[in-house]
C-alpha cells in the first residue's frame, strides 16, 4: 500500500511543475490565431491529433526553436514547424517566449546596425535559434540575440516573425 501512495504522490509532483507552467500560458489562451511560440523543453512529442491518445509522429528535439500556433482544441495547439510540418502538442510544451529560427540556407550575417552598410559583427548558420529582443515597424531588419552576440538580421532571415510584424 506504501509503494502505491508514494508511486501516486510522485506521480502528482510531476503533474504540478507542468499544471504550473500551463497557468503561465493561460493568458495566451484566446489570442489571435495564427500567433508564434517557442518549444518549453528538449523533447516535443508532436501527435496527429489534440490528445494524448493519437500516435507520436515525431519528436521536437530543439528547446527553444519557435513554432507557429495555427488552431487550438482544449489544452492542445496544432502548431505549424520551420519546415512547414503541422502537429499538435500540449500547451505545456509551448512558451509565449519569442524566438527566431535562421532560414536562410549558409552563413548569415549579423550587423550592428539595421543595415546593410554597417560592421558584420558574427556569422550564423541556418537552424540556429535566437531570441527576438525587436522589429520596428520601419525596418527590414530584427534585432536579435545568439548567446552572447546581439546585432541586426534581415527578417526574410529569420523564421518566427511575420513579414511586417512589429515587436517592441
Amino acid at each position: 500500500m506504501k509503494a502505491v501512495i508514494f508511486a501516486f504522490l510522485g506521480l502528482m509532483m510531476n503533474i504540478m511543475p507542468l499544471s504550473a507552467q500551463a497557468a503561465d500560458d493561460d493568458a495566451e489562451k484566446g489570442l489571435k490565431l495564427p500567433r508564434f511560440v517557442s518549444l518549453r523543453s528538449e523533447l516535443v512529442n508532436a501527435r496527429s491529433g489534440p490528445g494524448s491518445r493519437y500516435p507520436i509522429e515525431w519528436v521536437y528535439m530543439q528547446k527553444r526553436a519557435p513554432v507557429e500556433i495555427v488552431a487550438e482544441f482544449e489544452l492542445w495547439r496544432k502548431i505549424k514547424d520551420w519546415q512547414g510540418s503541422e502537429s499538435w502538442v500540449h500547451q505545456a510544451m509551448l512558451t509565449g517566449k519569442r524566438t527566431v529560427k535562421v532560414s536562410t540556407v549558409g552563413e548569415n550575417n549579423i550587423y550592428a546596425k539595421p543595415d546593410y552598410k554597417s560592421r558584420i559583427m558574427a556569422r550564423v548558420e541556418n537552424e540556429v535559434v535566437g531570441e527576438v529582443i525587436k522589429c520596428p515597424s520601419d525596418s527590414g531588419f530584427c534585432h536579435v540575440r545568439f548567446d552572447s552576440i546581439d546585432g541586426w538580421m534581415n527578417r526574410q532571415d529569420l523564421y518566427g516573425v511575420y513579414p511586417k510584424e512589429v515587436i517592441e
